[in-house]
């Protein structure tokens, strides 16, 4: 019996895709909040939510896990500051806020947040 896969495709082949959910959480990261369409937030939510659960345990083979998608300063940025904030919370990090549609495609647009 044929089964569904999970995840969007977002219109992109599997390379394109891990690097675009790479660049977007990236900068979810840095800037702890980004404007992007609905599609693309929701998937970052999960991808990003995984590597801050990961992130929280912060020893030597969750770091070299978190290397293989970050550089060093946003791993070190995630154990040492991000995921101290979370250290109470079980999952749940992310907040989308869905907002209008973009005026130039009609594209369903989100706000995605770390929470506080």
């Amino acid at each position: 019996m044929k089964k569904r896969k999970k995840g969007r495709k977002l219109n992109r082949e599997r390379d394109q895709r891990k690097a675009l959910l790479k660049s977007i959480s990236r900068s979810l990261l840095l800037h702890k909040k980004i404007k992007t369409t609905q599609a693309k937030a929701k998937e970052v939510s999960g991808f990003t939510e995984k590597l801050i659960t990961k992130a929280k345990k912060g020893d030597l083979a969750s770091r070299r896990f978190l290397l293989k998608f970050f550089s060093k300063d946003i791993v070190k940025k995630m154990i040492d500051e991000i995921a101290p904030q979370y250290k109470d919370r079980k999952g749940g990090y992310t907040r989308i806020i869905k907002l209008g549609p973009r005026k130039s495609d009609g594209a369903k647009m989100a706000i995605i947040e770390l929470v506080e």
